[in-house]
């Protein structure tokens, strides 16, 4: 039996965000010393994209460490690599609560936050001052920061300049996010004259020898969309595309919470999100790099959406369900089916579905 398993009751007697909350606090006491042994790289996992070395493809998601609190304690649990955020220029306090839902009978999860953060400074200096440049580690992982625009703002490809410029300095990749469902009117920059101006703005904020930028885009796309999208990103240079984020779609749920709005991950986004990543791949062939997110679980969920396209994996929603120890279940599970598969490097695999 597993210690989540103990603590998993006690965390869900408490309201979704109050155990998220509590789970960061709990999370801040991990010191990366003795009582917090380094993860065992395997080098068939190690992946390079965008001229950086994953130790492995499985991610963290934004969403779960909004604030750059916890980056090095979650590569610590297993994690190739942890994107922090969703970060505005300017601390935004999100949406009403509650405004954050498990759906216990669907393995799923309904947020509306609306981008609540610290703000890029406060973060900024977390990030400047943070352990991950003090513990020396044998491969100390990748930390991404997701930008994104605040709700109120005038000009929200201003707000995305000032990102790029602002958190370049800390960030092994930027994530651009123009996909979430609860700032109104931000999906609206995946449109084509939008996402032009957006993405043009972009490349001429990055500096000399920044870091890359990666694209996150919604599964709620028209059939076009994916070809529209990928030849944006690779007319302005965008190194990765992140498919996808949650879902405004509500396919058959058991949970009286199914009708609560915001965006739904989870198991339910599974085929939705595979789906999104295939017409991506087949958008692209390999001529950009795809990362797979939504409604990953389990190992056979990575391999399935590796195998479809994604040189890289992301998870958050399970984490709720499975506790911290599913990046060391998903990597050491995604080794084994290399070796039964006859492939030395999880770089062979990509795309081989």
């Amino acid at each position: 039996m597993s210690l989540y398993s103990i603590l998993r009751p006690l965390l869900f007697a408490l309201d979704a965000e109050s155990a998220h909350r509590l789970t960061i606090n709990l999370l801040k006491l991990r010191s990366g010393t003795a009582f917090t042994p380094e993860p065992r790289w395997m080098p068939s996992l190690v992946t390079e994209i965008a001229g950086l070395r994953f130790p492995n493809p499985v991610g963290l998601a934004a969403g779960f460490d909004k604030n750059a609190e916890v980056a090095d304690q979650m590569l610590t649990l297993g994690f190739g690599f942890v994107e922090i955020g969703t970060l505005t220029p300017r601390p935004q306090r999100g949406n009403d609560r509650p405004r954050l839902f498990r759906l216990t009978e669907d393995r799923a999860v309904i947020n509306r936050m609306g981008f609540n953060n610290c703000g890029q400074k406060t973060a900024l200096q977390r990030l400047k001052k943070g352990a991950r440049n003090a513990i020396p580690r044998v491969n100390p992982g990748i930390v991404g920061v997701n930008i994104g625009a605040n709700k109120d703002s005038p000009d929200r490809i201003g707000d995305y300049v000032e990102g790029v410029k602002a958190m370049s300095g800390v960030a092994d990749y930027l994530t651009v996010n123009i996909s979430s469902p609860n700032t109104p009117g931000l999906r609206a920059l995946q449109d084509q004259g939008a996402l032009d101006a957006l993405l043009d703005a972009i490349k001429g904020a990055r500096s000399e020898g920044g870091p890359p930028v990666f694209l996150k885009v919604a599964p709620d796309l028209q059939k076009s969309d994916p070809e529209r999208i990928v030849r944006a990103a690779l007319d302005h240079r965008i190194d990765a595309i992140i498919v996808s984020n949650t879902t405004i779609a509500r396919p058959p749920l058991k949970s009286a919470r199914a009708r609560e709005q915001g965006g739904l991950s989870g198991e339910p986004l599974r085929a939705l999100a595979l789906d999104a990543l295939r017409q991506f791949r087949s958008a692209s062939g390999s001529a950009i790099p795809l990362i797979g997110c939504g409604g990953i679980a389990n190992a056979d969920d990575a391999w399935e959406r590796i195998r479809a396209g994604a040189s890289l994996i992301q998870l958050y929603s399970a984490m709720v369900y499975e506790g911290p120890g599913i990046a060391r279940r998903i990597i050491h599970g995604l080794a084994d089916k290399l070796k039964n598969a006859g492939l030395g490097s999880i770089a062979e695999a990509v795309g081989t579905g």
